[in-house]
């Protein structure tokens, strides 16, 4: 488990932070499909106890990211591209229920934000540096999740989100064929018009579209 960068700022609750940091470093790669976590590695390199992890990898099989094997022994899920498509319907679904309730509610502000995200989105695409990518593509859509004042959204979409996003930098590191940055721009196109139904189904198909690439893959249903 080489775990080597160094610790974030850990927030007040442990729990959360350890949640985060398990939850980036396998959604990157750098906790690998199959590998062993076992506690006490864990322990020394997020400098926590053994209940704040415990309670981080009850959340992460939630997410389908672990998988807790006889004898409690916990590993990184594989990838899976079953869970990814059902994953990334649903995602789907609560990003166009974001940007409809959205709409009526979004600020100048709340556009510029999206502006300069996407902005960023496709200067990090040009340099191919997919964290930043993925990055600007959070922030883009988070925009409309706050706007839509859903508290449910969040924690739902956390759910599905790091399953996406952990598949999308395996398989796609270059993120070049997404076509992501005009989508974007037809989603504040229809929000700054007011037209929420049209936005919301923009926002879908932008979501759909890594479906559409894994289903144009004839590989096996379990990747590597």
């Amino acid at each position: 488990m080489p775990l080597n960068r160094s610790r974030a700022e850990r927030p007040s609750s442990l729990r959360d932070y350890a949640y985060r940091e398990l939850r980036d470093a396998i959604v990157s790669g750098e906790l690998a499909p199959g590998e062993r976590l076992r506690d006490p590695e864990l322990e020394e390199w997020l400098g926590v106890s053994r209940t704040p992890i415990r309670e981080a990898i009850a959340r992460l099989e939630v997410a389908g990211l672990v998988h807790t094997r006889r004898a409690k022994q916990t590993v990184v899920a594989p990838l899976d591209t079953r869970s990814v498509l059902a994953a990334q319907r649903i995602a789907a679904s609560l990003h166009e229920l974001a940007v409809r309730d959205a709409v009526p509610q979004l600020t100048e502000d709340d556009l510029d934000s999206m502006r300069e995200a996407n902005a960023r989105f496709a200067a990090a695409l040009a340099a191919e540096d997919t964290d930043d990518a993925v990055r600007a593509d959070d922030e883009f859509h988070d925009v409309a999740v706050r706007a839509s004042a859903n508290p449910l959204l969040p924690g739902l979409l956390e759910q599905v989100t790091p399953l996406l996003r952990r598949l999308e930098r395996a398989r796609f590191a270059s993120l070049a064929g997404r076509g992501s940055v005009a989508d974007h721009d037809r989603i504040i196109e229809l929000c700054a018009a007011g037209r929420a139904e049209e936005a919301g189904l923009a926002a879908r198909e932008n979501w759909s579209t890594l479906g559409r690439l894994l289903n144009l893959d004839e590989a096996s249903p379990a990747a590597e």
